[in-house]
């Protein structure tokens, strides 16, 4: 799949972005949107266009009840039905499709009664477009949007460089960059840095994460108990799997949202090289965490209704975010040991107790990995077994069909330095977020640098089977 998809973009992206331009140099702003939207919605529905339907359908209601929202400005009741009808709605379409076969398995279980599954095929990006909507619908509750057009919340919703896997974008940060004269011309400092950005994502991805999936799906899939060496090897693969898979995805996303100049927020701050566990979620899937805070923990009571209150509401906001991201216990349960971690971490702090960072550091990795584990396993028992071998409880050697090998440990020691010591790709072009500014102007050696990085990319990607975007899951 993944090398149908890269094939498609690299024909896909060129001509979108030719057309893009120029419409907007001849005609009125809304005709080059609208061919953006279209475009959005072909690249949506190339993988499986059963679900355009689902996604035009969300986004036709999601608006008239945002209209609505706007007309009863003066009504606070009739708002805020309109607000629940929303959320009803956006929870009710994400509950069928990603939790109805879960539920139903798990009801099944319990009552020790053959309940057939549904086999609910899960759309593409329902998670991601259900968030930005929820929190679109939130905003327009509270007045804080202006009267959008349909083509430009359209395009809100379906840009193609983030939809799929986001970052989890806010109609502040997006939609004033639609209409402006700016983003009618062709920006060649915009996209030499697109493209550079893009070309890292690309390497990230079929260089490196393709590589650690090989050897964190043997481990994860192995048919016998791991020892130490194995079970770490595993672990510690899919632990730099999910970093370069998903932070790869994010370069390609802001790489090809700055080819139309549109500057997407960041998604990740080499959240590895966060010694505790609120700095990681600083840096980590940032746009969701912020969704989190804004659209879940706030309106729960945040820290406002006293500190047992507040353990409780952040406990709560990550079981949730857990169950976000997938059907399973195993979700839930990483979701609850970051919740706790979350809270234990608020206790030490509101103690005034600090840890040296040359110990809090390792420390937290070694739990991080740990619960990495837990996310990616099939099941809560294959998660204990490989625990138990993480810490040696299961054996310390093992000569029967190795599943990780030195060259396994070598690609760790390296991508794991770069991943903890290196600077990241943001930092690299000194992209500024807050203010929304690339201080990266492009060069003859940066240009020679992106070639050569996207030249190997495309070998690995013509030459190896790879494997569709982690979050592509989620």
């Amino acid at each position: 799949m993944l090398f149908n998809s890269a094939v498609f973009i690299f024909a896909f992206l060129p001509l979108v972005v030719l057309v893009y331009f120029r419409l907007s140099a001849s005609y009125p702003s809304h005709v080059a949107k609208t061919w953006l939207v279209a475009a959005s919605l072909f690249f949506y529905g190339y993988w499986n266009p059963v679900y355009l339907p689902l996604i035009l359908g969300s986004m036709c209601i999601n608006y008239a009840i945002g209209l609505q929202l706007h007309r009863t400005i003066d009504s606070p009741l009739i708002r805020k039905y309109w607000l629940i009808t929303g959320i009803v709605f956006n929870l009710g379409l994400l509950a069928y499709f990603k939790y109805a076969d879960f539920f139903i398995s798990n009801i099944a279980a319990l009552t020790n009664h053959p309940w057939s599954s549904m086999d609910i095929a899960l759309p593409l990006a329902i998670s991601f477009f259900t968030f930005q909507q929820i929190a679109y619908l939130a905003d327009c509750h509270q007045a804080d949007t202006p009267g959008y057009r349909f083509t430009d919340y359209c395009l809100f919703v379906t840009f193609f460089p983030q939809l799929i896997a986001g970052p989890i974008v806010h109609h502040k940060e997006m939609m004033p960059q639609f209409p402006g004269t700016s983003a009618a011309r062709l920006d060649w400092d915009n996209i030499a840095s697109g493209l550079f950005i893009f070309s890292i994502g690309l390497f990230k991805k079929v260089v490196v994460a393709d590589q650690f999936a090989t050897w964190a799906n043997a481990g994860f899939s192995a048919d016998r108990i791991l020892d130490i060496h194995e079970a770490w090897g595993a672990s510690l693969s899919y632990t730099l799997q999910l970093y370069y898979d998903f932070s790869g995805y994010a370069d390609m996303a802001i790489g090809a949202a700055l080819l139309f100049n549109i500057r997407l927020p960041i998604n990740f701050n080499s959240p590895y090289k966060a010694a505790n566990i609120r700095d990681f979620w600083d840096r980590w899937h940032i746009t969701l965490s912020r969704w989190l805070r804004d659209y879940l923990y706030i309106p729960l009571g945040g820290n406002r209704k006293g500190k047992a209150r507040a353990h409780a509401n952040l406990f709560m906001t990550f079981v949730l975010a857990g169950l976000w991201h997938g059907a399973a216990w195993t979700f839930v349960v990483w979701g609850i040991a970051h919740g706790i971690l979350l809270s234990l971490h608020r206790f030490w702090r509101d103690a005034g107790f600090s840890m040296p960072r040359v110990l809090a550091w390792p420390l937290f990795l070694i739990w991080l990995n740990a619960t990495m584990v837990i996310f990616r396993a099939e099941s809560l028992a294959d998660s204990w077994h490989i625990l138990n071998s993480l810490f040696g409880f299961n054996g310390f050697t093992s000569n029967i069909n190795p599943v990780t090998t030195s060259e396994t440990y070598r690609y760790i020691a390296v991508f794991g330095a770069i991943a903890l010591a290196c600077p990241n790709t943001m930092q690299m072009l000194r992209w500024i977020p807050y203010e929304g500014r690339l201080v990266f102007k492009p060069n003859v050696p940066t240009t020679i640098a992106a070639s050569s990085i996207a030249l190997v990319a495309l070998f690995f990607l013509l030459t190896t089977t790879g494997s569709e975007f982690l979050y592509f899951n989620f």
